[in-house]
């Protein structure tokens, strides 16, 4: 399918005849739809669920459209049935096969990311309610049972719960009348899974520019058609609150509403602002929701109930039927790239979804990416900027501490400055943030007496040790192992030392100097699933905690009004490696971790320990020069022709052979494209050249905005044959180099 392809078929095509051949999409990773008879007596359009054979197994899978045509019709097999649910919407369907024909993956792969829920497909279950009768002759009545029908004379009907509620009884009460007769059982459809916003709950008071960028946001929406706005908006100057007006006028329109949040963890505060603003939670959809509320969410997506969904970047492949604003917040962060199974990027396609259903979509971001930032001077997306803080806040004061001058001990991380610091602003009662990212107590444990290094047998990478429970773990497949007492290549014991630091080992070094201090460490070890980061989060707020440790995770979204110290332990950490975008993550990451200082009225304070202060990194922080960093980021990108000022491309070879890895990647090479701006990288072992049992060869295609990168990828690679052994990804657009 060509790439701008979205169209589907119309109502004259062959799939609403009955006794004609389908095309009908399953969720495998396969090539495309399989072609289908379509049994006398039954009319399928594009987009009806149905079951379908397939070898031994019946599969629901999406009719797609007409029958390709390329296999004998008496070779055909009929479907079994349709399902008698709402079809896929037409806009969804296109947005499956623009994503299949965008990331090269298979259409099958795309759709089962939209099917997380099959079970949703099932008609609700009725529930059952309770109206009452004439009593019959001879019935004893008690106070309670007479309660019960006194709450239900002339009333509507009532479940067993809600009826023992409002008349105080148990629920036995009630079963026993209705086992009498005196009560009559009816069954009624479930109620809705969720309340719809309250849109005419005032929102916050704005400023001046806040009302200016919201009135320019809610006229984008009232425009009811496709447009990209860039919310540019310095930390704390009230993003959420802008857009949410546009959220507004969305709900006045009718139209449904999708937001997409990097990580599940920046949710609770999120979400307690949303319910602020509109009077309900709205729906949440990402990986941890238990199997019950994904499918009552999916399927009051589909029905239009859910007027609004917060989510991770797979919410992008919910079945909205009237989606009229998408919002991508913290549009940089690099969390919205998947790199498993279908490789793509959430805030590009989110742009996608927006352009098919015709809407418009506001990314927002502090620290917008580059990419971003060049569509805007392309004249592709409008900008607005927030340029100052919301209320009576300031933007911190930033200082770089020159570890080079210091004269700390082998066993100490933090510096005489920061230390300092720390003690004074406890003194003040006032709250610190230290910033590593780094989980665990230290990234390598050797032998001193040996030597040995303990590796993951799975991974190229070391064992970090989480010394407060006691194991080694990589932090790439999950293998771990306990903390041995002996060397298990000497056989000696105490011999086994921590080198570097983790949040661990940070947090046993302040407990160690500021033994009164209340701390909390705050990774995806210890935040397992959304409502651990909000008791923590909660705990914060209620100022329970003194001092929060933590990694890349409390960098984002959060907003603590008496949190006025950041210290960010080891700024150089994101610098080291060769990435492609390592300066600007290094940059966006603790831009955004400066921005928790200071965001109330307190003033906000950062000291960055680094052994690079003259780094171009640390010179922007520390002026406040953002746009003069990023001009220099672009220039060199701009030089190289890197992108967004050229395309990338990486295959990916992998088996558990490491010679049939090196083969297939020469092989690879051999027939590479090769042509007026296009170049081959490669092959050579991925930084990560083992990982999960599986050894790794990386290709890279580099070509100029004038190639359509997609082809020659797909070309190339049809030259050669996978042997079952091995496997070959294909990245477009990739974001990491591991």
């Amino acid at each position: 399918m060509p790439l701008t392809d979205t169209t589907a078929p119309g109502p004259d095509d062959p799939t609403d005849k009955a006794g004609e051949t389908i095309s009908v999409l399953l969720p495998l990773p396969v090539a495309g739809p399989y072609d289908y008879k379509v049994p006398s007596g039954m009319t399928l359009q594009p987009g009806d669920f149905v079951h379908a054979p397939l070898g031994s197994r019946e599969m629901t899978g999406v009719v797609w459209g007409p029958a390709a045509g390329d296999v004998d019709e008496k070779k055909l097999r009929p479907v079994t049935d349709r399902i008698d649910t709402r079809p896929l919407p037409e806009e969804l369907r296109r947005f499956v096969d623009w994503v299949a024909a965008y990331t090269l993956s298979a259409p099958g792969a795309v759709l089962r990311m939209a099917l997380r829920s099959p079970d949703a497909l099932a008609p609700p279950k009725l529930v059952t309610a309770y109206l009452a009768t004439t009593p019959p002759e001879g019935l004893r009545m008690t106070p309670a049972r007479t309660r019960v029908l006194d709450v239900l004379r002339d009333g509507p009907p009532l479940t067993s719960r809600d009826l023992a509620s409002e008349a105080g009884v148990t629920q036995g009460v009630i079963k026993g009348l209705a086992d009498a007769g005196a009560l009559e059982r009816v069954e009624l459809a479930p109620p809705p899974a969720f309340t719809a916003p309250d849109i005419s709950r005032p929102g916050m008071a704005l400023s001046d520019d806040q009302a200016q960028a919201a009135t320019a946001l809610c006229h984008d929406v009232e425009a009811n058609s496709f447009s990209v706005t860039l919310l540019d908006g310095v930390t704390g100057s009230g993003k959420t609150e802008v857009y949410f007006e546009a959220v507004a006028t969305a709900l006045v329109a009718g139209r449904q509403v999708l937001v997409l949040l990097p990580e599940i963890a920046l949710t609770p505060q999120w979400l307690d602002r949303f319910e602020r603003r509109f009077g309900v939670a709205p729906a949440v959809w990402h990986s941890d929701l238990g199997q019950v509320r994904r499918r009552k969410t999916w399927r009051a997506v589909a029905d239009g109930e859910a007027r609004v969904v917060v989510g991770a970047r797979s919410a992008l492949f919910l079945p909205f039927p009237e989606l009229g604003l998408v919002v991508v917040d913290e549009e940089h962060e690099s969390a919205f790239k998947q790199e498993d199974g279908v490789a793509y990027h959430g805030r590009d396609m989110a742009v996608v979804r927006a352009r098919i259903a015709d809407c418009s979509i506001i990314v927002a971001s502090a620290t917008p990416s580059l990419e971003t930032r060049v569509n805007v001077e392309r004249g592709r997306y409008k900008a607005i900027a927030l340029p100052e803080r919301f209320g009576l806040s300031a933007l911190p004061t930033i200082e770089t501490i020159d570890m080079r001058d210091g004269d700390l001990r082998a066993d100490r991380f933090l510096s005489e400055p920061l230390v300092k610091a720390l003690t004074a602003n406890i003194a003040d009662g006032e709250q610190a943030l230290l910033f590593l990212n780094r989980r665990g107590y230290a990234p390598l444990t050797l032998c001193r007496t040996c030597g040995h290094r303990f590796a993951c047998p799975s991974c190229s990478a070391w064992l970090t040790e989480h010394r407060f429970r006691k194991r080694l773990q990589c932090h790439h497949c999950g293998y771990e192992v306990p903390i041995p007492t002996n060397c298990p290549s000497c056989d000696n014991a105490d011999t086994l030392v921590a080198c570097g630091p983790g949040v661990e080992r940070i947090a046993e070094e302040v407990k160690a100097l500021l033994p009164d201090a209340r701390l909390e460490i705050m990774t995806s070890d210890t935040m397992r699933g959304p409502e651990a980061a909000q008791r923590l989060v909660r705990s914060v707020e209620d100022q329970e905690i003194d001092i929060l440790i933590g990694t890349q995770m409390v960098a984002k979204g959060h907003h603590f009004p008496n949190l006025t110290l950041v210290g960010i332990v080891d700024a150089d950490l994101g610098l080291a490696g060769g990435d492609l975008r390592a300066a600007e993550r290094t940059y966006q990451v603790l831009q955004q971790v400066s921005g928790r200082a200071g965001r109330a009225e307190r003033p906000g304070r950062v000291l960055i320990q680094t052994f690079q202060p003259d780094h171009p990194v640390m010179k922007a922080l520390a002026t406040g020069d953002r746009d003069g960093f990023m001009a220099l980021e672009t220039d060199a990108r701009r030089a190289g022709a890197w992108p967004p000022f050229g395309r990338l491309a990486a295959i990916i070879v992998s088996s558990r052979d490491p010679r049939v890895a090196d083969d297939l990647a020469r092989a690879l090479a051999r027939c590479a494209p090769d042509g007026p701006g296009v170049r081959v990288l490669g092959p050579a072992p991925a930084p990560l050249s083992l990982l999960r049992g599986q050894h790794r060869r990386r290709l890279l295609l580099k070509a100029g905005l004038d190639q359509q990168i997609q082809g020659l990828v797909r070309a190339w690679i049809s030259k050669i044959k996978v042997p079952s052994s091995a496997r070959v990804r294909v990245d477009i657009d990739p974001y990491s180099f591991l």
